[in-house]
């Protein structure tokens, strides 16, 4: 089954989405010194970086009895939002037909039940787990 989730986030404080990005890394003992460079670099650099760092689509779905999350992808950018422009309709399904087809190559599941830990920052984040 397929979960879609579109977020738009206000950003108050860039500043302190870095930081947390930033001690999230610390905190990952597993992390290769390479990784962890490029990583830092990157959510110094763009705080739509940071704030994809950060987010865990195993975190949101972890509480749910009966519910295994086998594959994850997602994404950051910066955009301008308006609210009431029709392309922001809360009530449309945005869902093609040709997503039925997909072939699940969006994340990688390695079995136990957890998504691949391979904390490579890049644009779109894909097969990426943090934390």
């Amino acid at each position: 089954m397929r979960l879609r989730v579109d977020l738009i986030l206000e950003v108050d404080d860039a500043g302190a989405v870095t930081e947390a990005a930033l001690g999230r890394i610390a905190d990952d003992t597993d992390m290769p010194a390479d990784e962890r460079t490029h990583a830092e670099s990157a959510v110094t650099e763009d705080t739509a970086e940071a704030l994809a760092y950060l987010v865990d689509p195993f975190d949101l779905v972890s509480e749910i009895p009966g519910v295994e999350l086998a594959q994850a992808s997602w994404s950051s950018e910066r955009i301008d939002h308006d609210p009431d422009s029709p392309d922001w309709g809360l009530d449309e399904d945005d869902v093609d037909d040709d997503d039925e087809d997909d072939d699940g190559d969006d994340g990688a599941f390695d079995g136990d039940g957890e998504v691949e830990d391979d904390h490579e920052v890049d644009d779109d984040h894909e097969n990426e787990r943090v934390g």
